[in-house]
């Protein structure tokens, strides 16, 4: 019973962020779970044919989406089996669709990310004719302070992921460190999408996924 009133009150949230995000310039769609999301994403929001880059993202990894995009029917930039990161990141601002989660969503409909090169908050603020973002209902909070606060929150979690020899991997909690591997370099906070119409695109999807 506890279950059914978590995804009512991510439904009825993710349907109030859905209208915010609409109203800023986003196209957006609302999925029960990452299956439906799943089907959205390859089935309406990616044609086959295109080059995608990748952001990295455990929800897109709870989609499962990697072995359908390595398929002839897409040209992947392939960030996850490579010879030269950089340079598939580099190769990836320029491709046509960029997949990727997002790290905090407000009620209002702004997105805040933080990235460690970079590369995943460049694609999104500029280059990538298409930018589609995943993200559960665990990522909305109600303030854009909320959000930052959020990012801050999470990123011990991304930093243990990634294997980052950082504090906040032996603590549990963001240190503000300043040393070579700190991961939390590039804060981007997208405020609005009307500049450039259909470039953004959001699947809100009814379950906790990714950090």
């Amino acid at each position: 019973m506890e279950n059914d009133y978590r995804k009512w009150r991510g439904e009825k949230r993710g349907k109030r962020a859905m209208e915010a995000f609409r109203e800023k310039g986003w196209n957006v769609w609302y999925a029960e779970d990452r299956a439906e999301a799943k089907a959205l994403l390859l089935g309406t929001c990616l044609p086959k044919g295109v080059t995608v880059g990748l952001g990295g993202s455990e929800t897109l990894a709870a989609l499962d989406v990697l072995p359908v995009l390595r398929t002839p029917d897409y040209q992947l930039f392939d960030r996850y089996n490579c010879a030269d990161h950089f340079a598939v990141c580099r190769d990836s601002l320029m491709a046509e669709y960029f997949l990727t989660g997002a790290n905090a969503l407000t009620i209002k409909g702004e997105m805040v990310n933080i990235d460690c090169s970079g590369s995943r908050v460049a694609a999104m603020a500029y280059g990538p004719h298409h930018i589609i973002v995943v993200a559960g209902v665990n990522k909305i909070v109600d303030t854009l302070d909320e959000a930052v606060a959020r990012v801050r929150a999470i990123a011990p979690m991304n930093c243990k992921r990634n294997n980052h020899k950082t504090p906040c991997v032996e603590t549990g909690f963001c240190a503000d460190c300043n040393i070579p591997s700190r991961m939390c370099n590039h804060l981007l906070v997208t405020y609005n999408a009307q500049k450039f119409a259909g470039r953004f695109n959001l699947i809100i999807i009814n379950e906790e996924l990714g950090f």
